[in-house]
């Protein structure tokens, strides 16, 4: 029976491709990816010659019920990302519900994902812990920073290297200068970096040495000390 699989890709070093992977996706009839010429350079690289289309945020509302039938229909289809784990604040929720009310079986290959390594990396405590993703731009930023300043749990952001500098003043602002920060970047690539500190000291060194690359952010939860 044809079913949907959504196989992560490496973050950064092509090594963490795993075998299951290679062969899930040399054996699918149809590839969706979010950037076919991103993914194009993966595929040729493990020699996998698998027809592929686009699948990306802007485009997933209107395709997904047409993927479901053709799923339906007897094809197997595999979802792929730019980097990690599909879903993962990329593509693939809208899909595998949708798949899911169809009676479509989903299966999600274990892989890479970028949360992971920043947070047991970290140095922070990862027995619980919540993963916010992208902070939002604009609406509703100010609200959700001011909801998290009381969450006692370790807490994962993802961000770019452009707006890493105000998202860091504006952890100094609501969490407090001395919360405990670690950012990773550039997880398992050649110029991977991992910063630990109060969040002014990992400000004061992103202000003097300016970030490239994917960035994670793994910030201390408040302390029961420091309840008021």
């Amino acid at each position: 029976m044809a079913k949907l699989y959504l196989v992560p890709t490496p973050i950064g070093n092509l090594k963490d491709m795993t075998f299951r992977a290679v062969e899930v996706l040399q054996e699918a009839d149809l590839i969706l990816a979010e950037d076919t010429r991103t993914s194009g350079k993966l595929l040729k690289h493990f020699e996998i010659t698998t027809q592929m289309h686009s699948h990306h945020m802007h485009n997933e509302h209107k395709t997904t019920q047409a993927i479901v039938q053709r799923i339906l229909s007897g094809t197997t289809v595999a979802l792929i990302s730019d980097a990690g784990t599909p879903a993962i604040s990329d593509p693939g929720f809208l899909l595998t519900r949708a798949c899911v009310e169809a009676g479509i079986e989903v299966d999600c290959l274990p892989g890479a994902t970028a949360f992971v390594p920043a947070l047991v990396n970290s140095g922070l405590p990862n027995d619980k812990f919540v993963f916010e993703g992208f902070l939002p731009v604009k609406k509703g930023r100010q609200t959700r920073l001011k909801i998290l300043s009381e969450e006692s749990r370790t807490i994962i952001f993802y961000e770019s290297p452009h707006k890493l500098i105000k998202t860091l003043g504006q952890f100094v602002e609501y969490f407090g200068s001395d919360r405990p920060i670690s950012v990773s970047r550039e997880i398992s690539k050649l110029h991977e970096e991992t910063v630990r500190g109060t969040a002014i000291e990992v400000l004061e060194h992103f202000e003097a040495k300016p970030p490239k690359g994917e960035l994670v952010i793994v910030v201390g939860g408040k302390t029961l000390a420091s309840k008021k």
